[in-house]
C-alpha cells in the first residue's frame, strides 16, 4: 500500500483512503483543512462566542501512538492485519498508514509474517472460530517504550515461547508483550483478562514534564505533540490558584489532573475505568504528587453526591465523544465553580452540554480548537466557562 506526504502543502495521499474511511482530507492542503475545521467549530458556536484559529500540527503525519489491527485473511488466504471498511465487516489490509507511528506499522507487518509462519488461525466474527483476533501496539513517544498486545480468543497459546523469541529478535525495541483474552461474542477489541508474556506489562511516557504509566486498556491521548499544547492551554485557562480545589472529571490515567496539581490546593480525579484509576494512582506516586486523590466511578454520579456537601473552584472535564450527562451538568450548576474548562473531541456534543450552563449564569470566555487528528474529520475543542 502506498502513501505519500507532500512537504510543500502538508497534504497526504493513500491508496486505500476511499475504502478505509479514516482520513477525510487526503489530497487537501493542510492549511485548507484547518480553515474547514475552524469554520465547522465557528458555526457551532455562532451567537455564543468567537472561535480562535485552529492550532495545527507542525508535521501532521505518523502521529498516532496507538495502532490497532484486525487480524484476518486477504484474497490470497494470507494472514493480514488491517481495518474494517467503514460501515462493514470487510477487512481492508493496511501495511503502511500515513497517520500511524511508522515503527509500530513495521512491527505489525512482522507480526503478519509470524502469524502466517506459525499458522495461527484468524478469528472469524461470523463463525466465532479462530485464535488471533486483534493486535494493539502502543508507544511512548518520549520514552520510546513499546507495548504489543495480542488479543486472542483462548488462553492456550501454541508455540508461545518460540513466537515471542522470533518477535523480539526482529524488534528488540519492544519493551513488553501482553496477551489479552477476549472470548466474548462482541465487537469490543479487548477482553477483561491480561497475561504478561514479556516485560512489565505496561509502558511509560512523559507528557508536560510528568511521567505516566499506560496499560493495555487505559485511555491516553493518541497525539502527544498536540496534547502537550492542549493541556498547557487548558491549565493556563483554568487560572488555578494555590488554595483552589480542582475536580478532574473523566480523568483517565490522571494526566491533566497530575499536571495541574502543582498549581492547586487539592485535585480530585474521577474515572469509571478501574484500570485507569489504578494507573492514575501509580502515576501520582511516580510524579510525587501528594495533593491529588482518585475516585473510581461515574463522573455524573460522583458530582451529584459531591454537590450535596462539597465545593470546587475549578472543574476540568474531558468526557467521551458522546459528551457529558444532564446529571453532571445540573450538578455543576449546584456547586457553581468559578471556572469550568471543557475539553471535547466532539464540539457538537460540547455545544449541547454548555447551553444549560450558559442559561445557569456562565459565559464562554474562550473557544480554542486543536487539530489532534490531522487529515481526519475530527477536531478537539477547548472551552472556558466563567461564572
Amino acid at each position: 500500500m502506498a502513501g505519500k506526504y507532500n512537504e510543500q502543502d502538508k497534504s497526504i495521499s493513500c491508496s486505500v483512503c476511499d475504502v478505509c474511511g479514516g482520513c477525510s482530507y487526503t489530497g487537501v492542503a493542510y492549511e485548507e483543512e484547518l480553515k474547514i475545521k475552524h469554520k465547522y467549530v465557528s458555526d457551532l458556536f455562532k451567537g455564543i462566542t468567537e472561535c480562535e484559529p485552529v492550532t495545527g500540527m507542525y508535521r501532521p503525519i505518523f502521529y498516532r501512538n496507538k495502532v490497532h489491527g484486525v487480524v484476518g485473511y486477504n484474497k490470497e488466504k494470507k494472514i493480514v492485519t488491517g481495518i474494517y471498511q467503514e460501515g462493514t465487516h470487510k477487512l481492508i489490509p493496511v501495511d503502511t498508514c500515513m497517520i500511524e507511528d511508522e515503527e509500530s506499522d513495521k512491527i505489525m507487518n512482522t507480526l503478519c509474517k509470524l502469524f502466517n509462519s506459525f499458522k495461527y488461525i484468524p478469528y472469524n466474527e461470523d463463525s466465532k472460530r479462530g485464535f488471533m483476533r486483534h493486535v494493539l501496539i502502543r508507544k511512548g513517544f518520549s520514552t520510546k517504550e513499546i507495548m504489543v498486545v495480542l488479543v486472542t480468543s483462548d488462553v492456550a497459546f501454541p508455540s508461545k515461547n518460540a513466537f515471542i523469541k522470533e518477535l523480539l529478535k526482529a524488534h528488540p525495541q519492544i519493551t513488553t508483550i501482553v496477551q489479552n483474552i477476549n472470548n466474548a461474542r462482541t465487537s469490543m477489541v479487548l477482553g477483561k483478562r491480561n497475561i504478561v508474556l514479556a516485560g512489565k506489562g505496561y509502558i511509560e511516557d512523559v507528557l508536560c514534564g510528568c511521567r505516566f504509566r499506560i496499560s493495555a486498556e487505559t485511555f491516553y491521548q493518541i497525539n502527544p505533540a498536540q496534547t502537550e499544547k492542549l493541556y498547557k492551554a487548558a491549565i493556563k485557562a483554568a487560572g488555578i490558584k494555590k488554595q483552589d480545589t480542582v475536580i478532574d472529571a473523566y480523568c483517565g490515567v490522571g494526566t491533566i489532573g497530575i499536571v495541574a496539581a502543582s498549581a492547586a490546593g487539592k485535585v480530585i480525579g474521577v474515572e469509571l475505568n478501574a484500570q485507569s484509576v489504578a494507573d492514575a494512582e501509580v502515576n501520582a506516586k511516580l510524579n510525587n504528587v501528594k495533593n491529588i486523590s482518585f475516585v473510581c466511578g461515574d463522573a455524573g454520579e460522583f458530582l451529584v453526591e459531591y454537590a450535596k456537601k462539597g465545593k470546587a473552584d475549578v472543574v476540568i472535564m474531558d468526557p467521551p465523544r458522546s459528551g457529558s450527562t444532564p446529571e453532571f451538568i445540573n450538578s455543576l450548576l449546584k456547586i457553581r465553580p468559578e471556572r469550568i474548562v471543557y475539553v471535547s473531541c466532539d464540539p457538537s456534543t460540547q455545544v449541547r452540554d454548555i447551553k444549560p450552563l450558559i442559561k445557569g449564569g456562565y459565559k464562554v470566555t474562550m473557544c480554542k480548537p486543536y487539530d489532534m487528528f490531522p487529515h481526519t474529520s475530527h477536531c478537539e475543542n477547548l472551552i472556558l466557562l466563567s461564572r
